[in-house]
């Protein structure tokens, strides 16, 4: 992680006020360029090895860490290795497979119904379309995209709280609603881009920019920032105790 030799104060960070939509654009995919050098091994922190794996860890992934869905899903997997084996499972055991991930109720009957959807009608393969990953049980747009950008190769732009976070701190956006989002900050990043720019924002929300405290002293991002210095120290050894690193 690179800091910044320099104390810059609130007043030196350039207000994006009436910032027009040309000078975003370019401001964004700067942001994209700086954090591309910064964490050049971002990818998707859940483990997988198919499709179907990762359409499942993701599922899991909702209000729990990747890191707690990662040391559940090697005996999961070994147990229910295609869809017709989770549509056959068995509630009750299914669910202490996944009880560490939290609700795992619900999880376990999306999982239940999604064995059962893909193997009726996907002949048990996981889809390559937002349209049929989106009707799938307990799949929204945000696990759809990530399993179109990780697993088919397909552009997507998953929205998860580190990344809703940081591009609303960036000033590249003011909405909130994780579709809006997604179609603003798409709009000004070039596509094939998309999944990398997400991968790098998450990154950089889990070792900088915190939801308490960011590191604003040590980011990268800091004279392109409109919140650097509002959000956490700017002086440089205090914002270096609070970056965290990436593996």
């Amino acid at each position: 992680m690179s800091t910044l030799p320099h104390t810059a104060s609130t007043t030196a960070v350039a207000s994006r006020r009436g910032e027009t939509p040309l000078a975003r654009t370019r401001r964004t995919r700067r942001i994209n360029r700086l954090l591309a050098k910064e964490y050049p091994n971002a990818r998707c922190a859940l483990d997988h090895t198919t499709p179907l794996e990762l359409l499942v860890a993701t599922i899991l992934s909702a209000q729990c860490t990747d890191v707690r869905v990662n040391q559940v899903t090697p005996a999961l997997f070994a147990a229910y290795p295609d869809a017709a084996s989770y549509a056959a499972a068995d509630r009750a055991t299914l669910e202490e497979y996944i009880r560490p991930t939290g609700f795992f109720r619900n999880k376990a009957a999306n999982l239940i119904r999604l064995g059962a959807a893909l193997t009726a009608d996907h002949g048990g393969e996981v889809p390559d379309t937002m349209a049929e990953l989106v009707a799938l049980p307990g799949v929204g747009r945000k696990t759809a995209n990530v399993v179109l950008g990780n697993a088919f190769g397909v552009p997507g732009f998953p929205v998860d709280t580190h990344v809703g976070r940081v591009v609303r701190r960036l000033g590249l956006t003011e909405q909130t609603d994780p579709v809006a989002v997604e179609r603003e900050i798409t709009a000004m990043v070039e596509k094939k881009e998309w999944t990398m720019f997400s991968h790098r924002l998450i990154f950089h929300g889990r070792s900088v920019c915190h939801a308490r405290r960011a590191a604003c002293g040590a980011c990268v991002l800091v004279r392109l920032c409109p919140s650097a210095g509002t959000v956490g120290p700017m002086d440089p050894a205090a914002a270096a105790d609070l970056v965290k690193e990436q593996a």
